[in-house]
């Protein structure tokens, strides 16, 4: 690929011997600033001339955009469009907690990218950690920041019966159900484990009912999609619309930053687990462990996909579900680790990190540029160096961010947003 021209110093004439030594000094200069000047001002080969083949290709590995939809074969009502009508009702519905005040979009609001807003989640009680944003779930594989739910039915029940969330258990969830008409054919009709149908069967129908919904959220096309799209084409006339500050981030984020090993694929996320140098300390005295903590709750969970409610049929190989769970093993490195957010939306949900300790963008980027790397355990994150990033450099990073944000057309937290407030007119 032939190199960006660097724009060219006037000829001078003979000058003193210092200022000879500047104008050299500058020329240096405009080499090592080349691969931040503006795409626009390349003169040699368009946009794409300014970053690497392999850079290129991790920009393309990130669509396209949106997903074809998924199927769940551990959940029967995945796809069924009854269930997820259903489940979009339950989501909005307080009757479903302890107390009869508290829906999940209490603490996921679509207005809010499903997210509440504050530093850490607030149910019956303040939670340990940030509310997590929905969208984009079906490409997900671990559940919650520490993985502690191997499917999204059972990450859809778990805050249902979390005391310090909705505070409910099977028998007043299942009371809640009975106490709606309209469900009593769907909750015959569905193949109940045991009969009759026990306040069990009733609330994991509920979560998987949910999780249908749920399912169907996806987050949508941003200005970065329109820019892959047309680097991919190569229509150079539609990549210049991208913002010349969001193009020097993503040469950040693809190159030197190397963000994309763990932001990866078209969700911007590998879906794993990673100590990043964030403290786990909860409170005086209390510390949240983590990955550590999550796995030993998901090997102990009823609902998890080694159980009786999964609905998949004895697949081998990878096509069973369960064999990530079966097989996943805690370790001593898992301590402190959390699961790689996609950053799709991410303006939208602040504040950030597990414990909601970063207030903006810019103080995430920052913790990036300023990484402390001895507070990663022993066996460490050896991808992990101080970008040691300028102040424009960051508001580069920023301004890519920004741009996985800024939807073209509706987004789907406008649509259930809208969605919700046409049912209360109704």
């Amino acid at each position: 690929m032939p190199r960006r021209a660097v724009p060219a110093l006037p000829a001078l004439p003979a000058v003193p011997a210092g200022l000879a030594r500047l104008q050299a000094g500058l020329a240096r200069l405009l080499v090592a600033l080349a691969p931040l000047l503006p795409a626009h001002a390349q003169a040699d080969g368009g946009i794409a001339a300014g970053f690497t083949e392999a850079e290129i290709a991790t920009i393309l590995s990130h669509g396209p955009w949106p997903p074809e939809p998924r199927r769940d074969p551990t959940n029967r009502l995945s796809g069924d469009p009854d269930a997820i009508a259903l489940g979009r009702e339950l989501f909005f519905d307080p009757g479903l907690s302890r107390d009869g005040r508290i829906s999940c979009a209490s603490c996921h609001d679509p207005a809010k990218g499903f997210t509440d807003g504050l530093p850490r989640g607030q149910g019956l009680a303040r939670h340990d950690r940030n509310t997590q944003a929905l969208l984009d779930l079906s490409l997900q594989r671990w559940f919650g920041w520490d993985g502690g739910a191997d499917s999204l039915w059972a990450a859809s029940i778990r805050p249902m019966l979390s005391p310090i969330e909705m505070g409910a258990d099977a028998a007043s969830a299942a009371a809640r159900l009975g106490e709606r008409p309209e469900l009593a054919g769907r909750l015959a009709s569905w193949p109940p484990h045991e009969a009759p149908a026990s306040d069990e069967a009733r609330l994991v129908y509920a979560g998987k009912a949910i999780a249908a919904w749920l399912e169907t959220l996806v987050s949508p096309r941003t200005p970065f999609d329109e820019f892959r799209d047309a680097l991919a084409r190569g229509d150079e006339a539609a990549m210049r619309a991208y913002p010349a500050p969001a193009l020097r981030g993503l040469k950040l984020f693809t190159g030197r930053g190397n963000c994309s090993v763990c932001h990866a694929g078209p969700a911007f996320s590998n879906g794993e687990f990673h100590d990043i140098g964030r403290p786990f300390l909860v409170e005086r005295g209390r510390i949240d462990p983590g990955r550590h903590a999550g796995i030993r709750r998901l090997k102990t969970d009823p609902y998890n996909l080694t159980g009786r409610w999964n609905d998949q049929p004895p697949a081998g190989g990878s096509a069973d579900a369960s064999l990530r769970t079966r097989t996943v093993a805690l370790q001593h490195r898992n301590w402190g680790e959390w699961k790689t957010p996609t950053l799709r939306g991410l303006p939208a949900t602040g504040p950030y990190t597990h414990d909601g300790s970063l207030a903006t963008l810019r103080d995430m980027v920052r913790h990036y540029s300023e990484l402390d790397l001895d507070r990663l355990h022993a066996d460490g994150e050896a991808l992990l160096k101080p970008l040691k990033l300028s102040d424009a450099q960051i508001d580069d990073l920023v301004a890519f961010l920004e741009s996985l944000g800024a939807p073209v057309g509706r987004t789907a937290a406008a649509k259930a947003g809208d969605e919700q407030g046409q049912e209360k007119k109704e």
